[in-house]
């Protein structure tokens, strides 16, 4: 966006800055399961790359925009977690546009599948006023009424929205006519869109987010979750990537 313009991602004001802590923002890594672990609910939620630290591998520019490549490799902290070998690269490019590219790579020699999700948060004028575009007629998971449901039209928030988008690889723009703005979200690698927010309650109970700020973001995410599931050989590997633009 412009100089002066509100920011496109948004952060909890008391979003916790602390090695082994997820960051309340932005968009944490969620690898390589999506939301409780399937078989075992004591480890941990997302998995364990939110709150690790990576490495910095390279950066550099590509015309007007600025690159930053990460990485992380299996541990000795993370193979008790998820007994696999793995690489990550995260390349983050901020120019005109965001694109935010995820590459796992099978490096041991048996196979495994993974799901995650590129979390984005993101900043809006009010939550009840926006719509997201992109979903109509898509069926999704309602994890706070239960059940299977299709999208009727944009979706628009006026309660605790948790719903997981499925066999859909479709943009999603977020229409906030009070800043004027569109925020595009283009996604590759996903079959999977959470839409997210908390609403008041559910606010008002995590230590890491205002009272008043779930009127202010709304998630949402490039995925894949439950059966969308990237299935990898030995050598093998899966992007995820997630594009933001403001219009």
């Amino acid at each position: 966006g412009h100089l002066g313009a509100p920011p496109v991602l948004w952060a909890s004001r008391q979003a916790i800055y602390a090695l082994g802590k997820p960051i309340r923002g932005g968009i944490p890594i969620c690898w390589p399961w999506f939301g409780p672990h399937p078989d075992d609910p004591s480890k941990p939620q997302h998995g364990f790359v939110r709150t690790a630290l990576w490495e910095l591998r390279a950066t550099g520019m590509a015309g007007d925009a600025v690159w930053v490549r990460l990485g992380l490799t299996d541990s000795a902290a993370t193979l008790p977690i998820w007994p696999h070998a793995f690489d990550l690269e995260l390349i983050a490019t901020v120019g005109t546009q965001l694109d935010v590219v995820l590459t796992a790579r099978n490096r041991g020699d048996s196979s495994f599948s993974c799901g995650g999700a590129l979390h984005s948060y993101f900043a809006v004028s009010n939550v009840t006023q926006i719509a997201i575009e992109g979903l109509a007629r898509t069926r999704y998971l309602d994890k706070v009424a239960g059940g299977e449901h299709i999208q009727e039209g944009s979706v628009t928030i006026t309660h605790e929205v948790d719903r997981v988008y499925r066999d859909t690889t479709a943009n999603c723009t977020i229409v906030d006519s009070t800043l004027n703005r569109r925020i595009v979200i283009a996604k590759a690698g996903s079959r999977t869109t959470v839409v997210w927010n908390p609403w008041i309650e559910k606010a008002s109970r995590m230590a890491d987010f205002a009272a008043d700020e779930y009127q202010e973001m709304v998630c949402v995410e490039t995925a894949n979750a439950d059966d969308d599931l990237a299935f990898l050989p030995p050598g093998v590997m899966h992007t995820l990537r997630t594009t933001i633009s403001v219009e």
